[in-house]
C-alpha cells in the first residue's frame, strides 16, 4: 500500500510538472507570435491587497501627474522605496520568460507603478523600444505589468496590438486602422509579459476605483543602462535582503554605487 501511495504521489508530481512545462512553452509561443501573454494567478490576494495599499500609500506621500500619451498617477524608482517590491525583482513564475526571451545577461532597469484613475482617458498606443532599436529577432527589451486590480473593459486594461512587435514603426502609423486591438483582461494577481516592441497603451478607466499596476522593465547587455536607477536613495543596510540573483539584476554585486554610476560608465 505505501509503495502505490508513494507511485501516486511521484505521477501526480510528474503529471504537474508536465503542466507547467507545457504551459511555459504555450506562454513562449504567444511572446514570439502576438508579443504577449497573460500569466495568471501569480500574486496571492494577500499580496495584491498589501501592494496595492503600499502603492496607493506612496502616491500620497510621492506620487507625481503623468501626462506621457495621456494622464495618469505615476511612481517611479519603487525598489528603494520598500523590500515589498524585492520579490518582483525575480519571480520564479514571471523571471523564467525574460530570461528565455533576453538572456541571463539582464537588468531590472525600472519598477515603477501607473495608477489609472476613472475618467483617465486612453493613453496613445507606442512602443518602448525607439525606431532605431527595431530590428528582426531577439527583443532588447521585456516589460512586465504586475496587476493590483482586475484588468477589466470597465477598468481600462492595456489595449496591445497583436503582433506588432514585428513592425519596425515605434507607434501605429496615423494613417491604418487597428481593427484587431485587444485587451489584455485579466483578474488582479495576474501578470501581463510583453516585447518591448509590441504596440500598447493604458485603456480609459470608466470605473469608479483607481486601476492601480506594477510596470516591470527589462533589458538586455551589459553596455544597457537603467531606466531608473535602483542605487538611488538604496538603503545599504537593505543590501543583505536580496538575494545573489536579484543583486545582479540591480547590478548591486559589489554593494550600492552612486546615483545613476550605470549611465556615467564610459
Amino acid at each position: 500500500m505505501p509503495e502505490t501511495l508513494a507511485a501516486r504521489a511521484a505521477d501526480a508530481v510528474t503529471t504537474a510538472m508536465s503542466s507547467a512545462a507545457a504551459a511555459f512553452d504555450q506562454g513562449i509561443f504567444e511572446l514570439e507570435t502576438y508579443g504577449f501573454t497573460i500569466i495568471p494567478q501569480v500574486l496571492s490576494h494577500h499580496e495584491v491587497a498589501v501592494l496595492r495599499a503600499l502603492g496607493a500609500r506612496l502616491d500620497r506621500e510621492r506620487g507625481e501627474d503623468s501626462a506621457f500619451l495621456g494622464t495618469a498617477r505615476h511612481l517611479s524608482n519603487l525598489i528603494p522605496r520598500d523590500p515589498a517590491y524585492f520579490p518582483m525583482i525575480d519571480h520564479l513564475r514571471i523571471l523564467p520568460y525574460i530570461e528565455r526571451l533576453l538572456g541571463p545577461d539582464i537588468i531590472l532597469a525600472s519598477l515603477n507603478s501607473r495608477i489609472v484613475r476613472p475618467h483617465d482617458p486612453d493613453q496613445g498606443l507606442h512602443g518602448d523600444v525607439p525606431a532605431g532599436l527595431r530590428r528582426p529577432g531577439q527583443p532588447i527589451m521585456v516589460n512586465t505589468v504586475w496587476m493590483l486590480d482586475d484588468w477589466t473593459t470597465l477598468s481600462g486594461a492595456t489595449r496591445v496590438v497583436p503582433g506588432s512587435h514585428h513592425m519596425p514603426q515605434e507607434m501605429p502609423p496615423a494613417e491604418r486602422q487597428l481593427p484587431h486591438l485587444l485587451q489584455a483582461l485579466a483578474p488582479a494577481g495576474s501578470v501581463l509579459i510583453f516585447d518591448g516592441r509590441l504596440w500598447h497603451g493604458g485603456g480609459m478607466n470608466m470605473g469608479t476605483q483607481d486601476r492601480h499596476g506594477l510596470f516591470g522593465h527589462y533589458r538586455t547587455g551589459s553596455w544597457t543602462s537603467f531606466q531608473c536607477d535602483p542605487h538611488q536613495d538604496f538603503p545599504p543596510a537593505w543590501l543583505e535582503r536580496l538575494s545573489p540573483r536579484q543583486r545582479r539584476l540591480l547590478r548591486m554585486q559589489d554593494g550600492v554605487r552612486p546615483a545613476r554610476w550605470v549611465d556615467d560608465r564610459g
